[in-house]
């Protein structure tokens, strides 16, 4: 009885307090506008394609729109190759064939809010990452009509994660508000981490833990995760996501 009664109090002090709190904040910051009136605009954080020669890769999230925004940001890819005039942009979302390319500006606004750049690599080691991203996305196995659930996945989120664990050497790891990332396609999961730097167990997304170099200490309960960040001292919030050092998101 007594492990039960500490199990709640964590629960409360670690998970439902933080998201509470974020919740209170967000309803009243958030302009939570419909779909059709959000500003899904360049937010202007890439120069033209054309005036970087050098490939990229860069990871992107932003809060989701509404209630939603409460709890998780939205990821996606953007890739460039070496001396090309424009980039490309992979997202998923829930309607038509999910993965969509180049449906918004690589940079661009989700539902109004402003995004963050998660994780980068440019210039050779880009070069040699973006085969590896494209034959991932080609190969997705959720790419089909009712390929998406918001939660716990397979999500955007989900699809951004599936990317990254087939480039392992960007060391790059999504925010612990991105919902859905650790989401796999069985039930019981139990492998490396996507950044190869570290374990994971999850149990359809809903229950786990990670420990790695690059993702932290993350234990998730119904997908919100709370950790901590060792790499880049951080605390890690359900709702809020990180607070620490070199704040991503």
């Amino acid at each position: 009885m007594h492990l039960i009664r500490l199990s709640l109090l964590g629960f409360l002090a670690l998970f439902l307090t933080p998201l509470a709190l974020h919740a209170v904040w967000w309803l009243s910051h958030d302009t939570a506008v419909a779909w059709n009136r959000a500003d899904w605009s360049s937010a202007r954080l890439l120069p033209s394609a054309a005036a970087k020669s050098e490939a990229i890769v860069h990871v992107y999230a932003a809060r989701t729109g509404r209630w939603k925004g409460i709890f998780a940001h939205h990821s996606w890819v953007v890739i460039k190759e070496r001396g090309s005039g424009s980039y490309t942009r992979y997202d998923k979302v829930a309607w038509g064939r999910p993965v969509k390319i180049d449906n918004w500006a690589p940079d661009a606004r989700w539902y109004g809010h402003h995004p963050t750049l998660v994780g980068s690599v440019e210039g050779p080691a880009a070069e040699a990452l973006i085969p590896k991203i494209k034959a991932a996305v080609a190969r997705y196995p959720y790419n089909r009509s009712g390929g998406y659930a918001v939660w716990p996945g397979p999500n955007s989120n989900s699809f951004v994660s599936y990317v990254l664990a087939a480039i392992p050497e960007a060391r790059i790891a999504l925010p612990p508000t991105a919902i859905g990332k650790d989401w796999r396609d069985q039930t019981f999961f139990v492998g490396r981490t996507p950044s190869g730097t570290g374990l994971q167990l999850s149990i359809d997304g809903l229950l786990g833990v990670t420990i790695g170099w690059i993702e932290g200490i993350e234990i998730n309960v119904l997908g919100l995760v709370t950790g901590l960040d060792i790499r880049r001292p951080a605390l890690k919030l359900p709702g809020f996501g990180r607070i620490g050092l070199d704040t991503v998101v």
